[in-house]
């Protein structure tokens, strides 16, 4: 690459500093680095002083382009569509790439999930449910049942009802305390380490936990439309992985009760975690579930909130008979035709082996750094490695020294972590581990 075209993209940044928002940074800061293009599971990026390097794609980014950029498939996908048509209002009107994705999504998700709302984003199909949630409890007799029972700990996204149900203390909760309802909440489940394939928990922490949950709905379970969690890892809230037990005491309990049970696997669904949906490691089916992220791999803003029959069937009995949310975009054909691709590939392609593959990579190369002095823990699930360390990751310093050694990390708050795209190479795996291990030793000691 010649040194002008590199100058011209690293004054880039410069132009996009003080000009742009970036995700939970000052406009003034953030975005050191400049994508000139990405393939497989590599980015291509340029620096502020022209210079231009590659790195591995440790973070798929945030956790969606499952199946690597560039994807002949994808590609492929998208640009039939936009020969056809980009988008059409869906009110009123229906087309095949909603149709057929709405199809397959019902297929792959556990049992009873039978009807599809298609939404912006992950946020989106949270606020979705929450509103089901609350239309189906009036539907059914109970205009009283508004609340909803959260975990600490948790992350459902940015926008208002969503942050209502995530962590009150550690999440974004107390900036907004006027425009964000008040909602109650479980202590954090306790943590679950991976034993031969087995999500091992202590059992007395789990007895615990679970009574308070009972006495928590026993006391509330009148104020309450639904239980809502992340399934088996919380992701950013803190990358937790918590005992499966807990989440089926939650479905058995919110099922006495008569509150529905919604499931976040925007994270987690389609195989982050070794199973399609990180329910399946409680046996657990939802009322409500809702995914993202992957679901397109990455190429377009979509997502999808998927709920029961009986759910459903009381909404459409009741005097509204609508589900009151309705976005410009809803159903876009572009994202809708991607992610019935996206979901093609994961039925065929080995995405079990895959990810079973990264999980052994990133436990055998990310071990060391339980060996260091600022390091807390040292966790693997699937595709998700997470180095905690005892105080606050240095971001910029870190990922400076991630990138040296030729891996693209974003870490928050005292974690660094990665969720590499399935496609990722045994070699890729061990570069991302390495580099993990000696960017936190390098940074923090």
């Amino acid at each position: 690459m010649c040194s002008a075209t590199l100058a011209a993209r690293g004054n880039l940044i410069g132009r996009d500093q003080g000009l742009l928002w970036h995700p939970y940074a000052p406009l003034d800061g953030d975005a050191p680095y400049a994508v000139t293009s990405a393939e497989g599971t590599r980015l291509r990026l340029a620096a502020a002083d022209g210079s231009g390097f590659e790195a591995v794609d440790a973070m798929s980014s945030w956790w969606s382009a499952v199946h690597g950029y560039r994807h002949p498939v994808l590609d492929r996908a998208l640009l039939g569509q936009a020969a056809r048509f980009s988008h059409v209002m869906f009110g009123g009107l229906t087309h095949e790439p909603a149709v057929v994705l709405a199809e397959q999504l019902t297929a792959l998700a556990p049992a009873g999930l039978a009807h599809v709302f298609l939404a912006d984003s992950g946020s989106v199909s949270v606020e979705v449910a929450m509103k089901l949630a609350v239309q189906y409890q009036r539907a059914t007799g109970h205009p009283g049942r508004t609340g909803f029972l959260a975990l600490r700990g948790g992350y459902h996204g940015d926008t208002f009802a969503a942050m209502s149900v995530c962590d009150p203390v550690d999440g974004m909760h107390a900036e907004f305390p006027s425009l964000v309802a008040e909602q109650r909440f479980l202590p954090r489940p306790p943590a679950a380490r991976l034993v031969n394939g087995r999500l091992v928990a202590d059992a007395r922490e789990v007895t615990a936990w679970v009574d308070v949950l009972e006495r928590t709905v026993a006391r509330h379970a009148g104020a309450l439309a639904a239980i809502i969690a992340e399934p088996v890892l919380q992701g950013a809230g803190g990358m937790h992985v918590y005992a499966p037990e807990c989440l089926a005491a939650a479905a058995r309990v919110a099922r006495e009760h008569g509150l529905l049970l919604i499931l976040d696997e925007i994270a987690t669904g389609f195989g982050r975690t070794g199973r399609l949906f990180a329910a399946e490691w409680a046996a657990v089916a939802p009322d409500i579930m809702c995914v993202g992220k992957a679901l397109t791999g990455g190429y377009l803003t979509l997502a999808a909130m998927l709920c029961t029959s009986a759910v459903a069937d009381a909404v459409t009995g009741s005097p509204l008979r609508a589900l009151l949310h309705g976005p410009t975009f809803m159903g876009n054909p572009l994202a809708c035709a991607v992610a019935s691709a996206s979901l093609g590939l994961l039925a065929e392609v080995p995405w079990r082996g895959q990810v079973a593959t990264i999980e052994a990579g990133l436990a055998d190369s990310l071990a060391p750094a339980a060996g260091l002095s600022c390091v807390r823990d040292v966790r693997v699930l699937g595709a998700v490695g997470v180095v905690e360390l005892k105080g606050p990751v240095d971001v910029p310093a870190l990922t400076r020294a991630a990138l040296e050694r030729g891996v693209w990390v974003r870490p928050f708050r005292n974690l660094v972590y990665t969720m590499p795209p399935y496609i990722s190479s045994a070699d890729d795996v061990a570069r991302i581990g390495a580099g993990i291990c000696a960017a936190v030793e390098a940074v923090h000691g």
